[in-house]
């Protein structure tokens, strides 16, 4: 059972790795590059050879390699596989339809998901940032059972919300001027800068909220209490044998 307590282990301060803990939740820092670097080459390469066909193949070469590079490493195939299929779509989809810009445009309508799914979570008083760090940190979701924390978790949903609409309204306008170099530039721009400061914002909100009660805490206060009860029962039986005898 996950409940918060009112004893010291409440009263612990937030983990000194929190703020490193929020960034690899989401992917780390070597996530965002690894969804941006492949379409700064897009757009490199359609600069040079105004082809497609080329650009969308030089981009999925390197979201490629960076797979295989997570995967001799060990690491998650989520992380590995994610971006490389993520760019292969992309580049699917400029390839079919001819048009260079609309490698962008699975970027987009991904933003797009995304800031429905936070707003949806904020409405049904699930605020995703929650259910993404209260695993990561430890807690779990005994952060519902604390209304400053979970007023804090939906806080830093909304911050994550804005910063997906935002990138909507900028590379719209520019994915219908079909200007392949403006829009290329304009997503690497809206990668790794913008996820750095909403991870740093979402660190700041929660690091003034009350901090993060550890599920394993809440469990070793429910065995002591087990135990408590266990050996006041075991005094019982004690007195009982006494007073038969």
């Amino acid at each position: 059972m996950e409940k918060p307590t009112s004893d010291a282990a409440g009263e612990q301060p937030a983990p000194t790795d929190s703020a490193a803990s929020m960034i690899a939740a989401f992917g780390g820092v070597r996530g965002m590059i690894d969804m941006t670097v492949p379409g700064l080459v897009f757009v490199i390469a359609y600069t040079i050879s105004h082809s497609t066909w080329t650009s969308a193949m030089s981009a999925g070469g390197v979201a490629l390699v960076f797979a295989i590079v997570r995967i001799v490493r060990r690491e998650t195939l989520q992380h590995a596989l994610g971006g490389f299929l993520g760019v292969a779509l992309a580049g699917w989809i400029a390839v079919k339809s001819g048009k260079a810009e609309n490698f962008y445009a699975f970027g987009m309508l991904l933003s797009g998901g995304y800031a429905l799914a936070y707003l949806i979570s904020i409405l049904v008083r699930w605020p995703l940032i929650g259910i993404v760090l209260g695993p990561a940190l430890g807690e779990n979701f005994t952060w519902r059972q604390i209304p400053a924390r979970y007023a804090a978790y939906r806080k830093a949903t909304w911050v994550w919300f804005f910063m997906f609409v935002l990138k909507i309204v900028i590379q719209i306008p520019i994915y219908w001027t079909g200007n392949v170099t403006a829009l290329g530039i304009a997503k690497v721009a809206l990668g790794v800068p913008p996820f750095l400061v909403v991870c740093y914002i979402t660190w700041l909100i929660m690091s003034k909220a009350p901090p993060p009660v550890r599920v394993v805490d809440t469990e070793d206060d429910e065995d002591a209490e087990d135990g408590s009860a266990a050996a006041v029962e075991q005094r019982g039986e004690r007195r009982e044998d006494r007073v038969a005898d």
